[in-house]
């Protein structure tokens, strides 16, 4: 069965939105029977900014940290990355997270939910960028989580139910093209 990866891109601490956002992905992708999920949270690896001495796609880690972050990648099939939108870009700490690999991640499937004031969309269009330079099929469908309509008071998440639609959707997306990217890979 394929293994997806749940990421939680964001380390902020205090007040995170991305455990919640992930929490409700896990749960509604584990009444499912097609795939096995996972919760990967970023702030779990505190990776410092990358501190590999050789390129990523030499697969030769130094570190401990790039060691456990590698395992915990390389075995998922799909992933799904929950990112806030800082400044119209990913979080510093998910690009740096997916930055310290390279093979990990080629030729599997990635869907994204974003969150901000405006959905988090910017955050996804930076994503894809970096999805292709590492070989990874990005799936069409996003959720892309508004503090203002999704979130009560900006802080509890109460998704609409056209962004639980759009969750369906995504999740069956990734794992469609995380089946196909798995015969590629063998």
């Amino acid at each position: 069965m394929i293994k997806i990866a749940i990421i939680i891109g964001s380390t902020r601490p205090g007040g995170r939105k991305g455990e919640q956002v992930a929490e409700w992905v896990y749960n509604l992708a584990q009444q499912r029977s097609d795939a096995l999920f996972k919760l990967v949270d970023v702030a779990d690896y505190q990776l410092p900014l990358l501190d590999e001495s050789k390129a990523a796609i030499f697969g030769q880690y130094s570190k401990s940290h790039t060691k456990r972050w590698s395992k915990a990648i390389e075995d998922c099939d799909g992933f799904i990355f929950v990112t806030p939108e800082y400044n119209h870009a990913t979080s510093g700490a998910l690009k740096n997270a997916i930055d310290y690999l390279y093979n990990e991640w080629n030729h599997k499937a990635a869907g994204f939910i974003s969150y901000g004031g405006n959905g988090g969309v910017r955050a996804v269009e930076n994503l894809r960028l970096i999805m292709g330079g590492l070989m990874v099929a990005d799936v069409r469908t996003q959720v892309a989580l508004s503090l203002i309509n999704d979130f009560e008071n900006f802080n509890e998440l109460k998704p609409t139910s056209y962004q639980i639609d759009a969750l369906h959707e995504l999740i069956d997306e990734v794992i469609k093209w995380s089946n196909a990217l798995k015969t590629l890979r063998a």
